[in-house]
C-alpha cells in the first residue's frame, strides 16, 4: 500500500493580479522525502513555494498537508502546522543579530528537536558569529542562518528556495552536505533550484516547471539529461 503523502497539491492556479503564474500544478511529497523543483527564471518555482507556505492563495485547486486543507490559511497558521520556508534571498532581519534572527524562527512554539544548540551544532560558524548583525555575515553564512531560522520552527516540511543563488560552488557544496543531518530528524524537503545537477544529486524525485506548468516529473535517477533539458527550456 503506497505511503500517504505528507503534502499533496491538486491542480492549483495562482495569479499576480491579472497575470497567471501557475496553471493546474499538481505535486506530492512523502514523509522523509526530498523533492526538487527545477526550471528557468519565471517558471513559477517561487510562486509554488509561496502558495504552499500560505504567502499566496491559489485561485483554484487544493493544497493538503497531513490530509488537511491549507489553501486559504494564513502563513502563520501554515507555519504552526509544520511548513517552514527558507525564502529566496535569505530575507534576514538586518537590524538583528544572528542569534536574534534564529530565535524569531522559534516563535511558533512547535515542539521538536531543533534548538539554538542544535542549529549551532549544524552550522558552527553561526555560533562563532551569534552576536554580529546579520549583514556582517557572508552570503553563505546568511544562507545558513536562514536555514537555521526555518529549522527553529521545527517543521515537518522544509521549503528551500534557491539555496545556491549567488553563492560560490564550494559554499553550495558545504550547505548541501548538511542536508543528511537535517533529514535525519525525519523532515521532508522541497528544494527549488536552477542548478540541475545539484537538484538531481540531492533529491529522489524531480518536477520541472516550464511557464507555470509541470513539463516533466520523475525519479531523479531515471530522468535523462535530454528529457530534462527539453522540459527546462521548452524545446
Amino acid at each position: 500500500m503506497p505511503e500517504t503523502p505528507l503534502l499533496e497539491i491538486k491542480a492549483i492556479d495562482a495569479f499576480y493580479g491579472d497575470f497567471q503564474a501557475l496553471f493546474g500544478v499538481s505535486l506530492s511529497i512523502a514523509p522523509r522525502q526530498v523533492v526538487a523543483v527545477i526550471g528557468a527564471n519565471g517558471a513559477g518555482k517561487s510562486t509554488l513555494l509561496k502558495s504552499i507556505a500560505g504567502l499566496m492563495q491559489p485561485h483554484r485547486g487544493e493544497i493538503l498537508f497531513e490530509g488537511n486543507l491549507t489553501a486559504g490559511a494564513p502563513a502563520f497558521d501554515v507555519l504552526r502546522r509544520g511548513i517552514a520556508l527558507v525564502p529566496e534571498g535569505r530575507r534576514l532581519f538586518p537590524s538583528l543579530t544572528v542569534e536574534e534572527n534564529l530565535l524569531i524562527g522559534g516563535q511558533s512554539g512547535r515542539p521538536g528537536p531543533w534548538t539554538l544548540a542544535r542549529v549551532y551544532e549544524l552550522f558552527p560558524v553561526l555560533a562563532e558569529r551569534r552576536n554580529l548583525p546579520a549583514p556582517a555575515l557572508s552570503g553563505g553564512q546568511q544562507q545558513m542562518a536562514a536555514i537555521g531560522r526555518a529549522l527553529m520552527a521545527n517543521p515537518s516540511l522544509l521549503l528551500c528556495d534557491e539555496i545556491s543563488l549567488g553563492l560560490a560552488p564550494i559554499v553550495v557544496r558545504d550547505i548541501y552536505a548538511r542536508l543528511p543531518q537535517i533529514m535525519a530528524e525525519g523532515l521532508s524537503l522541497i528544494i527549488v533550484e536552477q542548478d540541475i545537477a545539484q537538484a538531481l544529486r540531492a533529491s529522489s524525485h524531480v518536477y520541472c516547471l516550464q511557464e507555470g506548468r509541470i513539463a516533466l516529473q520523475g525519479s531523479a535517477n531515471q530522468l535523462s539529461r535530454e528529457s530534462i533539458s527539453a522540459a527546462y527550456f521548452g524545446v
